[in-house]
């Protein structure tokens, strides 16, 4: 056993009971009696099923956390990460062939163990609560669509990472971060137009009110948009959403068909002015620049780290492979990642905070993307009442209550 050992499995554990308390403190807080604010759109009988849905979907997420955690540290300790380094060793001797392969049987193997809880989420607690919409093809269709994409996109990105560390020596950090910064630019660009369509139908706002409410929003507040798209939520699931994706040319807002089902034209548009405001507030830019100066520390330290024979020790390997170390780096550097997600959900909140005030300053409406908010929640079966140490843990936006309380405080004069 060595230092790394005790670090890795430290902070495994203390991330676990962390959860573990933020959750039980989250259930606890349930019984709260429903928020005036959410009188008028909830009913008891309503409200009492959305506490319900927390419940379920929160002891369910514990029992697959107990279960995942129960499982990676068995396939630690019983060396399965050098066991199977040593299979794959016998198939090949190049590096790249053995990365691929090492981290796609691991990649398989954690996607096999994870599908059944996924199709119970799916088919069980979503469809006890009249969410679910996904058919068995659609569900299955959308698993190889993802392995597919995963082999396209992410095994070529892999092999040319790996080439990169085992051959560009001390710079090597250096390049890995300028290759990631570029697939990620080139991800974004081309996401909305070849990528998301293969999940999901876009098809163009048709002319009407609502269309010429939006483009008029847009030239209101100098918004670079020439099209709205809708997209079929509906085949999924019941809940609605709307997002803004892309940037240059290949910019798109999104709305769900569900979201179009229930709510007015002025709501919708405050949502798009929600959505406008992250842009005009440049959200967008800021996690972009925030998100690459993030991959270059990681694949800096990543440099120090990948060559220390005591991180392969602690995961009882018997040789040093580069493409295990990228998993027992990750490992390593988790209590990082978790207090950086900390920060950047906090970083997040006030964010949101500033697109409902940029939403509700150039639309002069509070009203639309208050009763917008309620609605939503219901529609959702949002959690009305979490814990504060919860939203600590877990929330990249403020709860719905908040939302409206600072709503309710910006004054209208001047946009």
């Amino acid at each position: 056993m060595n230092l790394y050992f005790y670090i890795i499995l430290i902070t495994i554990i203390i991330g676990f009971i962390l959860d573990l308390i933020a959750d039980y403190l989250n259930l606890k807080k349930l019984g709260e009696p429903l928020p005036d604010e959410f009188k008028d759109v909830y009913s008891p009988e309503r409200y009492q099923k959305s506490q319900e849905y927390t419940k379920v979907r929160t002891k369910f997420g514990f029992l697959t956390s107990t279960l995942s955690l129960f499982v990676m540290l068995l396939f630690w300790f019983s060396g399965g990460f050098n066991y199977v380094d040593l299979l794959i060793s016998q198939y090949s001797d190049n590096l790249i062939i053995r990365g691929l392969l090492y981290i796609g049987v691991l990649a398989f193997a954690v996607s096999i163990l994870s599908l059944p809880f996924s199709i119970y989420s799916t088919f069980v607690i979503e469809e006890k609560f009249g969410f679910n919409k996904t058919t068995p093809k659609t569900f299955i269709l959308d698993l190889v669509k993802s392995f597919l994409l995963t082999l396209v996109l992410g095994a070529p990105l892999l092999a040319l990472i790996l080439y990169i560390i085992d051959s560009a020596g001390q710079y090597a950090w250096l390049y890995g971060w300028g290759a990631i910064t570029l697939f990620s630019l080139i991800i974004q660009y081309i996401a909305p137009t070849y990528i998301m369509p293969i999940f999901n139908k876009f098809k163009p706002l048709e002319e009407g009110e609502l269309r010429n409410a939006i483009l008029e929003y847009a030239e209101k507040v100098k918004f670079p948009l020439t099209n709205v798209f809708v997209i079929d939520g509906s085949r999924r699931s019941t809940k609605a959403n709307a997002f803004f994706t892309g940037f240059g040319k290949n910019k798109r807002i999104a709305l769900y068909d569900t979201l179009m089902e229930k709510h007015s034209i002025p709501e919708i548009v405050s949502i798009i002015a929600h959505e406008v405001g992250h842009f005009k507030k440049r959200h967008i830019l800021v996690g972009t620049l925030i998100g690459f100066f993030h991959s270059g520390i990681l694949f800096f330290l990543l440099s120090l780290f990948l060559g220390q024979k005591e991180l392969y020790d602690a995961f009882f390997m018997q040789n040093q492979p580069i493409y295990a170390g990228l998993i027992f780096f990750g490992m390593l550097y988790s209590p990082v990642e978790s207090l950086l997600s900390l920060a950047l959900n906090l970083l997040s909140r006030k964010n949101e905070y500033e697109a409902d005030e940029f939403a509700v300053k150039t639309t002069q409406d509070k009203d639309s993307i208050i009763k917008t908010l309620k609605n939503l929640s219901e529609t959702n079966l949002s959690n009305l009442t979490p814990h504060p140490f919860y939203v600590f843990l877990n929330y990249s936006h403020p709860t719905v209550l908040q939302r409206i309380e600072r709503i309710r405080k910006i004054s209208l004069n001047g946009s």
